[in-house]
């Protein structure tokens, strides 16, 4: 399984915290938003590469990052792909990168696909439990009861199995509290199907619109997950994650239970 991190936001809101440092790489408790991730990719078993896919602005300071990473963990390559972008007009978009990395390393592998740019406290070796059981396409599923919330969000219906029965990105009159965040495990099978996503014309921004896409051609599950995601959007939401950091983390489930 190859780990992919998409990084090539610019992160335009949090400006002027993100005019020299991308989002991914601001430091909360003292180390990278990204060290928190890799460090949820490093219980999986089984992923054989992590694939970093930066725009051109930032691709020396994720290079900067993987080499002092790589360090933590000798066994697992990091490559950090650089989608040649230099501002949001010219951006690939999410599903854009994601077929980049595709063609740029030629990848026939199960996947899990994370946006580098939120911290979550759910467990992905959880996530990667219910993949396996499953064999299905599997998305990460958050209870988010606040409804200007779930209008930002993909929201999904699920059946009791968590089969995704519908699902909808950033839906003005969201029908569940049953957001879908960026972290997705998908089977080699399913890759060439994002080619064809594109090749419909469709748009390749915000990587949910994918699996919106792809359900309605073939079963796609949900785990619902303990835990929550936190969207870093603004300077204001930053610097209450790093104040309430403690708190949040000593709020997650331990990674095996007793």
């Amino acid at each position: 399984m190859i780990a992919i991190l998409l990084v090539a936001g610019y992160a335009t809101r949090l400006y002027p915290l993100t005019v020299n440092t991308p989002k991914p790489l601001l430091p909360v408790a003292g180390r990278a938003m990204l060290d928190y991730i890799v460090d949820e990719i490093d219980t999986l078993p089984g992923i054989t590469r992590i694939v970093l896919i930066s725009n051109h602005r930032f691709a020396a300071h994720f290079e900067e990052w993987a080499e002092v990473r790589r360090e933590v963990n000798p066994n697992t390559p990091i490559v950090v792909l650089d989608d040649g972008t230099t501002d949001n007009q010219t951006r690939l978009g999410a599903i854009g990168d994601i077929q980049f990395a595709i063609d740029t390393l030629g990848i026939d592998d199960d996947v899990v696909i994370v946006a580098g740019d939120n911290l979550f406290t759910y467990r992905m070796r959880d996530m990667y439990d219910f993949f396996e059981k499953t064999g299905k396409d599997t998305l990460i599923a958050i209870h988010v009861p606040e409804l200007s919330q779930l209008q930002k969000l993909a929201v999904a219906t699920l059946d009791e199995d968590g089969k995704v029965l519908k699902m909808v990105e950033k839906p003005t009159d969201p029908e569940s509290d049953t957001a879908i965040y960026a972290t997705y495990f998908y089977r080699r099978e399913t890759l060439p199907l994002i080619r064809e996503y594109l090749d419909e014309g469709n748009t390749p921004d915000a990587p949910g619109n994918f699996p919106a896409w792809l359900y309605k051609r073939q079963d796609v599950y949900a785990y619902q997950a303990d835990g929550t995601c936190i969207d870093i959007g603004t300077p204001e939401n930053y610097r209450d994650v790093c104040e309430r950091f403690d708190a949040l983390w000593k709020s997650r489930k331990p990674l095996f239970e007793e």
